[in-house]
């Protein structure tokens, strides 16, 4: 499997943490790698581009955040602070990114 898209959904910056060294891992071995901000992970943006988050800025720069779930940010609160941001908001599922659209890419889902 070349291709895998990381769902957060927690709002745990340790666990959000691990989503980024796992697909800049996979990146860097020439892997595909995606991630997609979903749920309570929505509300860790502010924090992240305020942050010092090396890990972050690299995944970000190597635009491997995909997008930025729009439901998820308008229910939470935060949807005008993350439409500012340089990633996509997506909605293509009742306001939430369907997972259906990566596994019609051929991406392995893997949610946390």
């Amino acid at each position: 499997m070349n291709k895998t898209v990381f769902f957060a959904f927690t709002g745990n910056m340790m666990c959000f943490q691990h989503i980024l060294l796992n697909a800049l891992d996979l990146d860097s071995k020439g892997k595909e790698a995606a991630i997609v901000i979903e749920g309570e992970a929505v509300t860790l943006m502010q924090k992240l581009e305020e942050s010092n988050n090396k890990h972050y800025f690299e995944a970000k720069k190597r635009a491997l955040i995909d997008c930025i779930c729009k439901a998820c940010s308008a229910q939470l609160g935060v949807l005008e602070y993350n439409q500012e941001l340089d990633i996509p908001l997506k909605g293509n599922m009742s306001g939430h990114p369907a997972m259906e659209s990566y596994i019609e890419q051929g991406f392995q889902v893997i949610t946390l």
